[in-house]
Order: C-alpha cells, then sequence, then structure tokens
C-alpha cells in the first residue's frame, strides 16, 4: 500500500477481509506471514494507526467528546481538549460535542466514530464497512466527507467494503478477493479524477470488470 494513497478491499463474503484488517490493526496475529507497517512488524495494536468498525461503536454513557478523549487517555489533559475541539470540527460535530450517542443520527454517530480514529492524527486509517448500515444519501455525503478528510490529512487508507460502487468512488486502488480462504482476484489501479462521476463509462466498465471477477453475474 503506497503511503498517502487509499486501498479498497472488496470480496464475497467470508474470505476474510475484515480479518486481514484486523491482523494489519494488530488485533489478531497472522497464523502465517507478516504485516509491516512504515517497515515495522505489526505484533500489537498502534497509536500510528487508527480504526473504523462497521458500527459506530460508541459508549452510551459518555458524550461525543468523552467517547473521542478515550483516544487519549495517555495524554495530559491540557493536551487532550485542543486536539478534540479541532478533530470533531474537521467531521462536522464541532456543536455536538456534549451531546450522548442515542442524540445522534446514524451518519453523525459514525462521523463521531471517525473522529475518534482521526484524533492521533494517524499515519494509516482502516475503515470495516464504515457506512454500509446507511441509507444511500447518507453514505454518500460521508464517502465524499471521507475523502475530504483524508485530502486535508495526507494518511493512508485501507477501506474493506461490500459496495463495488463505493470501492470505485473512494479508491486509488482496489483489491479483489474471492473464496474460502481469499484469494486476490484482482489488481485495479484507478487514475480517474475526483470528484469521480458515477456514471461515466470509465466508472461503469471497471465496475462491470470487478463484478465479473467476482462472479457476481
Amino acid at each position: 500500500v503506497e503511503p498517502g494513497g487509499i486501498v479498497s478491499l472488496v470480496g464475497t463474503s467470508g474470505c476474510g477481509k475484515s480479518t486481514l484488517l484486523r491482523i494489519v490493526a494488530g488485533l489478531e496475529k497472522p497464523s502465517t506471514g507478516a504485516v509491516r507497517v512504515s517497515g515495522v512488524e505489526v505484533v500489537s495494536p498502534s497509536r500510528d494507526v487508527g480504526l473504523v468498525f462497521q458500527e459506530p461503536r460508541l459508549l452510551p454513557w459518555m458524550s461525543v467528546r468523552q467517547n473521542v478523549r478515550l483516544a487519549l487517555h495517555d495524554l495530559p489533559r491540557g493536551e487532550q481538549d485542543p486536539l478534540i475541539d479541532a478533530v470533531l470540527e474537521k467531521v462536522g460535530l464541532g456543536h455536538f460535542a456534549d451531546v450522548w450517542p442515542h442524540q445522534l443520527s446514524g451518519g453523525m454517530a459514525q462521523r463521531a466514530a471517525i473522529a475518534r480514529a482521526l484524533v492521533r492524527r494517524p499515519n494509516l486509517l482502516l475503515l470495516d464497512e464504515p457506512f454500509s448500515a446507511l441509507d444511500s444519501f447518507t453514505r454518500q455525503q460521508l464517502q465524499e466527507h471521507l475523502i475530504q478528510l483524508w485530502e486535508d490529512g495526507g494518511f493512508t487508507m485501507v477501506f474493506v467494503t461490500h459496495d463495488i460502487e463505493e470501492a470505485v468512488a473512494l479508491s486509488d486502488r482496489i483489491v479483489v478477493l474471492r473464496g474460502q480462504p481469499g484469494r486476490v482476484v484482482g489488481d485495479h489501479r484507478i487514475a480517474l479524477p475526483r470528484p469521480r462521476g458515477r456514471s461515466t463509462p470509465e466508472f461503469l466498465a471497471l465496475k462491470d470488470t470487478i463484478i465479473g471477477q467476482l462472479r457476481l453475474v
């Protein structure tokens, strides 16, 4: 994965996409082989790697600010608040820092989860189908917002998704997996300019190619 790029992993259910992401995050150990981030082998979770799950996983008894603060527990309190305020502004939740998770819409809750993953300014952001539970309008809004955050922050992203259109819209590169255990059946580099028109011939042709590699038709 090239520094500063966006790589999406797409594949059939059960092929190991989420497991691979958890290995990169240091949450699971590989049975064979190794993963290296910036040349260092991953053996445990790192502060330099942020992770966003499919569900926001916000603690309901904590405010948005307190949930984001969890990622900064080892920093002095005086250093925490400026970082929290800055990241909440970036994700569009600057006025919602003190509300409870149940007061947030699904899209807002996922923005809070992204803020928690980004507050330490990681070099690598891992996302495991973060928008799959959202309606199509909110999902596209957050996809566009995520690209803005990536352009501003300059971090690297590895994105797991079942949504092929989402992968083509977001990625510099798409790795296609199929089977159990999963095997790479496609590796596509995307040079389409952003923002990407989702009805252009180039966009639709790539989408159809990936559908064919997954044997969904």
